[in-house]
């Protein structure tokens, strides 16, 4: 089993994207961990958010606040759905976040299914849990599971694979185009997306976003796409940058292919 872990200023992306999900039939809510309760059971973005905001409020120094991490199992494991609950939580317990609030979310839009888990990285007083050594902790826990549970066992060629390379665009330290070209690049080999509203949702876990452009040059009609870095608050940082500008994968018709593959 693989963990990958993203932290982001970007709560409500995190949560958008993986309600999104839901919401396509690709994904449920498989179980909360210290939410507000809903009378039906169903949650939206907003409902989700309203179980962090304390914790955002106690501490408001910490940028990259929240925490978004997905457990993927080899795709030969069948892993049934109270399964991934326990290893949810086992694996938050053992990684500090037991006590936090967080949301599971299981996603079935590939032949790997796995979860998602969506929380914040800042405790009850206000203090920011220790991230040291998470790497390491992270692969220790996921080959105890996989002894536990009987899951085949990830290689350490595999672990390393998982591992972010990138991280999210911050336009104060200047370079926004190389910074959003990293995203741009890495973003398709972490994750699956089918419209450019998916994409974006995940673009703005890393303070970018994209917008389409329309025009007509030379008799044709044309459709482009422009890149921005976004600020903390979720606000235009910056010039747009065009696609072209980050290579072929970059544009609307690459992207176009990764929505039908």
């Amino acid at each position: 089993m693989i963990a990958k872990i993203g932290r982001s200023a970007n709560l409500y992306g995190a949560l958008a994207y993986n309600q999104l999900k839901v919401r396509q039939e690709n994904g449920t809510i498989l179980s909360v961990n210290r939410m507000m309760e809903t009378a039906n059971g169903r949650y939206s973005v907003a409902q989700l958010v309203q179980s962090f905001v304390p914790y955002l409020i106690a501490n408001r120094n910490t940028e990259k606040h929240t925490l978004h991490i997905s457990l993927n199992p080899d795709p030969k494991d069948k892993v049934s759905d109270d399964r991934f609950r326990e290893i949810a939580e086992q694996y938050m317990g053992e990684m500090g976040y037991g006590e936090q609030p967080f949301v599971v979310f299981k996603h079935t839009d590939t032949d790997r299914v796995h979860i998602h888990i969506v929380s914040v990285c800042i405790d009850g007083e206000g203090r920011k849990i220790s991230d040291r050594f998470e790497r390491m902790r992270s692969m220790e826990i996921c080959r105890e599971l996989e002894r536990k549970y009987g899951l085949v066992p990830a290689t350490d060629k595999e672990h390393r694979k998982g591992e972010k390379v990138f991280s999210p665009v911050n336009y104060r330290m200047g370079d926004v185009k190389s910074q959003i070209a990293s995203v741009v690049r890495h973003l398709p080999n972490y994750y699956q997306y089918q419209t450019l509203g998916e994409y974006n949702a995940l673009l703005s876990l890393f303070n970018v976003t994209s917008e389409k452009t329309v025009g007509e040059g030379q008799g044709n009609f044309r459709q482009g796409l422009l890149y921005l870095a976004l600020n903390e608050k979720g606000e235009r940082a910056g010039r747009p940058l065009k696609a072209s500008l980050f290579g072929r994968n970059a544009g609307l018709p690459a992207l176009e292919l990764h929505f039908e593959k």
